[in-house]
């Protein structure tokens, strides 16, 4: 069995040697808005890609899209060659469910790695009365723009509540970019995210107005875990942002580097091994990455989406 692995180790690096004698192949790697967290781990994986661009030939491009479900059609689409996006997304999206039943399964999409984990985040003007999750009804709230990822796990939420837009005194559609600028000029009463931490639109909510991070039940945390396995319990850490000192109660999904299976298993292998070879590297470039390492981020099976063949020869086949 060994003999094996050693003789798929050796055409396997034969063949990317002969990748990279032939001109750079260009990828493109989707993300999410300029002030989350998908933007800077993308430039960060591009930046490891791109260092070690001598030994695979793969020059990396990151870009700024709406998030999850624009990059999952995307991918669809093959209008992107590899995309960061929430895992329940891309559970939905395999299966042709929720809101993805129309086009139906997405069948190609093939997860490379883990990333690190998003927790969802309720922010409230402190002024607003809002205290808990039930009392954004009648609130005004950012829902999070068509196209996101945060926006379908609220509509999840607001299944849940028997909750429907009309709802809400305003149900805004702002990115991410925009919506710390409207809590603080009191355009809005809250904000919803899904997003890793520490994160920039929640530190300027936090630092610049009176505003607080909302704890969610224990009650709606065991339900929504119970009815959709990919959300867990989490907490966000306590001192992370101004006037929240302590731990905040809410549930987390993990963020997924996907690609589409028209990736060649010699470019995702390449891909998956210079991003594990450097995870050291990798985790020092952005605060929200900063728990990865090798075993963390290997798929683990059964995955949301099947595992990329090139991925899995290096997590399963190659390497020990």
């Amino acid at each position: 069995m060994h003999q094996l692995y050693r003789l798929v180790l050796i055409l396997t690096v034969s063949a990317i040697s002969a990748l990279v004698s032939a001109a750079p192949k260009i990828i493109t790697l989707g993300t999410g808005d300029l002030t989350g967290v998908y933007y800077p781990a993308g430039g960060a994986i591009c930046q490891i890609l791109n260092h070690s661009i001598a030994e695979h030939n793969i020059r990396c491009m990151v870009e700024s899209t709406q998030g999850s479900a624009h990059n999952l059609n995307a991918l669809y689409a093959r209008e992107l060659d590899l995309a960061i996006v929430q895992g329940d997304q891309l559970f939905h999206a395999v299966n042709g469910s929720d809101s993805y039943a129309e086009s139906g399964a997405h069948t190609q999409l093939r997860t490379l790695l883990v990333l690190h984990s998003e927790a969802f985040t309720l922010v409230a003007r402190a002024d607003s009365g809002i205290k808990t999750f039930a009392d954004l009804k009648n609130k005004r709230v950012n829902i999070g723009n068509i196209g996101s990822g945060h926006r379908k796990t609220m509509d999840q939420l607001m299944q849940i509540q028997g909750w429907r837009y009309k709802d809400f005194a305003l149900a805004a559609e702002l990115p991410a970019s925009e919506m710390s600028q409207a809590l603080c000029d009191g355009k809005i009463d809250a904000f919803v995210y899904m997003v890793g931490h520490p994160n920039t639109s929640v530190k300027e909510a936090t630092s610049f107005c009176d505003s607080r991070i909302i704890a969610l039940s224990d009650t709606l945390i065991e339900t929504l875990s119970r009815q959709y396995p990919y959300y867990q319990p989490s907490q966000i850490q306590g001192g992370l942002y101004s006037a929240n000192p302590d731990a905040i109660s809410t549930f987390k999904v993990n963020a997924i580097l996907v690609a589409n299976s028209t990736l060649s298993d010699l470019a995702a292998y390449a891909i998956v091994k210079s991003l594990s070879m450097n995870i050291e590297t990798l985790s020092t470039l952005n605060s929200a990455l900063d728990n990865l390492t090798r075993r963390s981020i290997q798929p683990v099976q059964p995955s949301l989406a099947p595992v990329h063949a090139g991925a899995k020869r290096w997590f399963y086949d190659v390497k020990d």
